[in-house]
């Protein structure tokens, strides 16, 4: 579902002039509105890191000058979505604007950590705009339950499932899910 391209520009503006609030995590447009979330907890950052960690270990073989990078944003005007994932894999040379937004052509993988104060945050909505947007890969880690889900080919129309504790292949990089936790 795409919005009008001038009322996602008012949307825009809009967010861009929210004060950054303390305690304030993400500013996201989707769907016709602006969202605010709550700052992650302890086990979310935890396996935002431990993911990044294995990445950024295997980029310099597989795709030198890219990263995995978190507070990014991600936007697609054309669609109206402005997207925060926890974690995206792209070239590190498009941060050398000083802009921290990405267009979806330049990333490879994006990362969502299903969050404890909101398990409901739109995991179906990110799945459909992320393919929309023709990400690669998107893996979605849900610590409530200990298990995740690996999108790939083209529309996300293949599905892996995974539990923590397995190795996983997420494109070309392997991924031990063992340093995962789930929510106490």
């Amino acid at each position: 579902m795409s919005i009008d391209p001038t009322a996602y520009a008012r949307l825009r503006e809009s967010a861009d002039r929210l004060p950054r609030i303390p305690g304030i995590g993400k500013i996201e447009i989707a769907g016709g509105m602006i969202t605010l979330a709550l700052p992650p907890v302890e086990q979310h950052m935890s396996a935002i890191v431990g993911i990044a960690r294995q990445l950024n270990a295997q980029l310099p073989r597989t795709h030198p000058g890219h990263i995995a990078h978190t507070g990014a944003d991600l936007e697609d005007a054309a669609r109206g979505r402005l997207r925060n994932p926890d974690l995206m894999v792209f070239a590190e040379a498009a941060l050398e604007g000083g802009e921290s937004v990405l267009l979806p052509h330049e990333v490879l993988l994006v990362v969502e950590i299903v969050p404890k104060s909101a398990p409901g945050n739109g995991c179906r909505a990110r799945v459909r705009d992320y393919a929309a947007m023709s990400i690669p890969l998107y893996l979605l880690v849900d610590p409530r339950k200990g298990t995740g889900i690996v999108h790939d080919e083209p529309g996300y129309t293949s599905r892996k499932e995974f539990a923590f504790g397995d190795t996983i292949t997420v494109g070309p990089w392997t991924l031990d899910t063992g340093v995962l936790r789930t929510y106490a």
